[in-house]
């Protein structure tokens, strides 16, 4: 069966998937999302794995990105190196069944001192550029778990960083002395913003998040607001950190909406133009463009 005639697309992470059929228009048809992330499935039940894709998407050739490819996953993809576009991706797509089954390899950025992966925020960048969704040179944040923060040049990945921000603001909720107090999701409003700003101009992290307990206990803060405040704390210190190197102009911020807004918002109050781009819409650009070169 020929790419060409429709295929599945799938962004295959630690704790989620989503898989996509791409019809021969390359236009998307139907889509599911569920938790059977590489974690759950585990070495040995990807083969089952796959079966229940083609029972919900279709008998289609297979384009899979994101963890599947780790050392973890269930074939790993080598790296490719920076400088990275689609057509280097492309060339060095993991075979796993001959013209049928492939992973999409992830990225290495490798310089000096500097050492970075990522596996999958590379489809949704080079999809994006390759949609006309960004220009050809952009500096594009990508929140989530590792937030990372992209440089394109002419079409391709030159540098990138990755900043721990989501899974520390996970852990604290999760397993630290402040999980009581950020139960409730962060807003953007009044403390998300005293949050941002404190994080733009400390770098006592460390500090500044125990103090996030004792101003509750002391009457300085509400209980409600520690949740944006926190998340605003991580933002800021974020930002701070990919922003001594970045030069004027716009910034992109790629990904899920829920995560996009919230440093959007810590952008904007950083000074810094900013745009939002929709990561999903921005991944099926990168299938179809890999697909395309495929044939």
């Amino acid at each position: 069966m020929r790419w060409g005639d429709g295929f599945i697309a799938v962004d295959w992470g630690t704790t989620n998937r989503r898989g996509y059929r791409i019809d021969a228009d390359g236009r998307m048809s139907d889509e599911f999302e569920d938790g059977k992330g590489i974690l759950s499935v585990g070495q040995g039940g990807f083969d089952l794995a796959v079966q229940e894709l083609r029972e919900r998407l279709g008998d289609l050739p297979l384009l899979m990105a994101g963890m599947v490819g780790s050392n973890r996953g269930w074939v790993e993809a080598p790296y490719v190196p920076c400088p990275a576009g689609l057509p280097e991706l492309a060339a060095r797509l993991k075979w796993i069944e001959p013209e049928r089954v492939a992973i999409v390899p992830g990225v290495a950025y490798d310089a000096g001192d500097a050492a970075d992966v990522m596996r999958g925020e590379e489809v949704q960048i080079l999809g994006a550029f390759g949609e006309g969704m960004i220009g050809a040179d952009a500096l594009i944040c990508h929140p989530g778990t590792h937030n990372k923060w992209i440089r394109l040049e002419d079409g391709r990945i030159t540098s990138f960083r990755t900043i721990m921000t989501g899974e520390l603001f996970n852990l604290l909720r999760e397993h630290s002395i402040l999980a009581d107090l950020l139960v409730q999701p962060a807003q953007i409003d009044e403390a998300f913003d005293a949050g941002v700003r404190r994080g733009l101009s400390d770098d006592g992290l460390t500090a500044e998040l125990f103090s996030v307990r004792a101003r509750v206990l002391l009457g300085k803060a509400r209980r409600e607001d520690a949740a944006s405040y926190t998340s605003g704390l991580l933002i800021g210190t974020d930002l701070r950190t990919a922003l001594k190197s970045a030069a004027g102009g716009e910034i992109v911020v790629m990904g899920r909406p829920e995560l996009t807004k919230l440093f959007a918002a810590g952008l904007s109050i950083a000074g810094r133009d900013v745009r939002q781009v929709d990561g999903e819409e921005a991944f099926l650009g990168g299938v179809k463009h890999l697909a395309e070169l495929i044939q």
